[in-house]
C-alpha cells in the first residue's frame, strides 16, 4: 500500500475512532452496542494498517527533523491506547494503579488527539480522485472486514479462554457491585471532590420548592436500575427516593431539566426524562453513603453514569434546549 493512501487511511481510521469511541463511551442504551463494535473494529483497522505505516515511520526516523519527538509521541499515544483498549476489552487488566485501564485508554486517545491534529496540519493528506475508484474501495472494505474479523474472533477467544471480557455489558463495563452497593465503586467526574455535607444543613431546591432531608425520606418510590459508569464499570441497585414529577411539573416554555450538584458539575436533560428520573435517598434499603452521593443523588436509567447528578443542590426548569449543553461535561 502506498505510503499516501497509507496516511489517508490511517487518517480516516482515527476519525472513526473518535467518533465511535465518543458514542460507545456516551450511549447508556441497548444500541451502544453498535457503536462499541464499531469502535473494535476501527482499532482492529489500525493494527491492521501498522506494518505499512512503520516502514514510512522508519524512512521518517532515518532523516534528520526537528518534530521527530512529536510524531514519536503521537505513535506511543496512539498504541497505549489501543494497548489498553485491548487489557480492557479482554478483560485481562481492568486496572493499573488508581485508574482503570477504561480510563487509560480514554486519557491516551485524547492526549494523542491534539497531536494528530498537528500531524495534520503539519503535514496534510492530499485526496486524490483515484482514492475513491472501485478498486480503492475494494480495499478499504477489505480492510474493514478485517477489523470486524478480528473483533468477532476476539469474542470467540474471550469466550474459549474463560476472559471476563466475554460477560461485559453492551457498553463495554464490567459488572461490580450488583445489589451490593458497598462494594460499588465511588467515582465521580473528573475534578469533583467527595463531600461530607450535614443532613440537618442541607437543602434540595426543586422548582419554587425547598425541601429537607426528612420531607424527601417521607416517599418511598423505588427503582431498580444500573448505573454504568465510563470509567469501566456497571452495577444494578434498587434505589429509593421520590419521583422528580411528584415534585416538579412542566412549565409553560420549559424545554429541559437543570440538574445542579453542590460541587458546580450540571447536566441538561430533555423535558420528557421528567417521568423517569428519581430523586434517590436510598440504595438497598439504606442511606447513601457520601461517595455514592449523600444526601441525595439523581438516578437517569439508561444514562451513563455522568448523568447521575450526586450531592444535589438545585433542579430546575429551563427554556435552554438540553442539545445546546456539551455531550461530556468539561470539568
Amino acid at each position: 500500500m502506498a505510503g499516501r493512501r497509507t496516511n489517508l487511511a490511517l487518517l480516516v481510521a482515527l476519525f472513526l475512532a473518535l467518533v465511535t469511541g465518543g458514542l460507545a463511551f456516551g450511549v447508556g442504551t441497548g444500541w451502544s452496542r453498535w457503536a462499541t463494535v464499531a469502535h473494535g473494529a476501527v482499532g482492529f483497522v489500525i493494527l491492521l494498517l501498522s506494518p505499512w505505516k512503520s516502514a514510512i515511520a522508519r524512512r521518517g526516523l532515518a532523516r534528520r527533523r526537528p518534530d521527530k519527538v512529536a510524531s514519536l509521541s503521537l505513535s506511543v499515544g496512539v498504541v497505549a491506547a489501543l494497548v489498553f483498549g485491548i487489557l480492557h476489552s479482554s478483560g485481562i487488566a481492568q486496572a493499573i494503579g488508581p485508574l482503570t485501564a477504561m480510563q487509560l485508554h480514554v486519557g491516551f486517545a485524547l492526549l494523542s488527539l491534539p497531536v494528530a491534529v498537528w500531524h495534520v496540519m503539519k503535514r496534510p493528506v492530499r485526496l486524490h480522485r483515484t482514492d475513491l475508484g472501485r478498486r480503492q474501495t475494494l480495499r478499504a472494505g477489505a480492510v474493514a472486514a478485517g477489523g470486524l474479523a478480528v473483533v468477532g474472533a476476539g469474542e470467540l477467544a474471550f469466550q474459549a479462554g474463560g476472559l471476563r471480557g466475554a460477560d461485559r455489558r453492551a457498553t463495554g463495563s464490567y459488572e461490580q457491585g450488583s445489589f451490593a452497593p458497598d462494594q460499588m465503586p465511588v467515582t465521580q467526574w473528573l475534578n469533583d471532590p467527595v463531600l461530607a455535607l450535614d443532613p440537618g444543613e442541607w437543602r434540595l431546591t426543586v422548582g419554587a420548592r425547598v425541601l429537607n432531608l426528612d420531607e424527601l425520606l417521607s416517599y418511598d418510590d423505588r427503582l431498580e436500575a444500573t448505573i454504568d459508569c465510563t470509567g469501566g464499570w456497571y452495577a444494578r441497585q434498587e434505589w429509593q427516593g421520590v419521583w422528580l414529577s411528584r415534585l416538579l411539573a412542566p412549565t409553560a416554555g420549559a424545554r429541559s431539566i437543570e440538574v445542579m450538584s453542590l460541587t458546580g458539575y450540571g447536566r441538561l436533560f430533555p423535558l420528557r426524562d421528567l417521568d423517569h428520573l428519581l430523586i434517590a435517598t436510598g440504595v438497598g434499603g439504606r442511606p447513601l453513603s457520601e461517595g455514592h452521593g449523600f444526601p441525595a443523588r439523581l438516578v437517569a436509567p439508561s444514562r451513563r453514569g455522568f448523568w447521575w447528578v450526586k450531592w444535589l443542590d438545585r433542579i430546575s426548569l429551563t427554556e435552554r434546549p438540553w442539545w445546546l449543553a456539551s455531550p461530556f461535561p468539561l470539568t
